[in-house]
């Protein structure tokens, strides 16, 4: 499987099913597929260094996924040869009262990275179109009637429409949006969960309230395919990554930042004659002493 096989741009009807969770890749090739990711983590290295010293586009790397697809140790891995000074993480939970109070983008532009940076959006303002969908929270916002009587297809689509245009305003003012869904199976999910339980090193990352969202998995497939299927433009497109073999999931979560990176290709920049003529005299100042 390429990269591009996962890409989602708007140009042809979406459907989740046509996406595999796993490329089935021989385990015999891992050792190859992590080497290629560390490859990348070094060429992202230099990426970073060159987009924080241009300080021209800001890059939000933003993850969806069920409970277990591998967010974290994607986070981890993908991005452990970047300088952390340049890279910040935001995790989107339960909104506070102070957020619930605002829009559902609200948080999202708190978060937003100033250009230069890199910010990983671990979940994301897609949370209003997901589990607040699928759980029905939307009937119980604090807002206008004129804003939720509707249907619950009207009240989404125009969430849809929306989110394309803040990402739309979003590319226009230097941001760069890397979309990726971890597109994990029911089955890979279980034996996660299992490995949760059944180790003890493990326990701390289970919850109970894992299960919740488990049991309305054809719920949550048919949010995610309505949501990407709507929302990804050719500017702000979706990656649906395979994630049932963490490997190679990171492997190409790592082509992708770098593919980014290279299209955006920061450049160091130029010093002036003047600002280089002081160099040369400060130079020379140190070679004296």
């Amino acid at each position: 499987m390429k990269l591009e096989d996962c890409k989602v741009d708007g140009s042809k009807k979406f459907k989740l099913s046509d996406h595999p969770t796993s490329a089935k890749v021989p385990k015999a090739e891992r050792p190859a597929y992590e080497a290629e990711t560390a490859q990348n983590n070094k060429r992202m290295s230099d990426l970073q260094e060159r987009l924080y010293a241009d300080g021209r586009e800001g890059v939000v790397i933003l993850l969806q996924a069920m409970d277990a697809a591998g967010k974290d140790s994607t986070i981890a891995h993908v991005m452990s040869g970047v300088n952390p000074q340049g890279v910040g993480v935001t995790s989107f939970k339960v909104p506070s009262k102070v957020e619930a109070g605002h829009d559902y983008f609200w948080r999202a532009n708190v978060a937003l990275p100033q250009r230069g940076y890199i910010e990983i959006f671990n979940r994301s303002y897609y949370e209003d179109v997901l589990v607040v969908r699928v759980d029905g929270l939307w009937h119980g916002y604090d807002m206008p009637k004129r804003c939720l009587d509707m249907d619950e297809q009207e009240f989404f689509d125009m969430r849809f429409e929306q989110i394309r245009n803040y990402e739309k305003a979003l590319y226009q003012n230097g941001y760069r949006l890397i979309k990726i869904m971890l597109n994990v199976s029911r089955k890979e999910q279980k034996e996660r969960f299992l490995a949760r339980i059944d180790e003890p090193a493990k326990n701390w990352k289970f919850s109970a309230g894992d299960l919740g969202p488990r049991s309305k998995w054809p719920q949550y497939m048919a949010a995610f395919e309505d949501a990407i299927g709507k929302t990804s433009t050719p500017e702000s497109p979706w990656y649906v990554i395979p994630a049932d073999q963490k490997w190679y999931a990171r492997a190409l979560v790592s082509e992708l930042v770098v593919k980014v990176l290279e299209e955006i290709n920061p450049q160091f920049p130029e010093i002036s004659d003047e600002d280089r003529a002081v160099m040369m005299k400060c130079r020379e100042q140190l070679m004296a002493e």
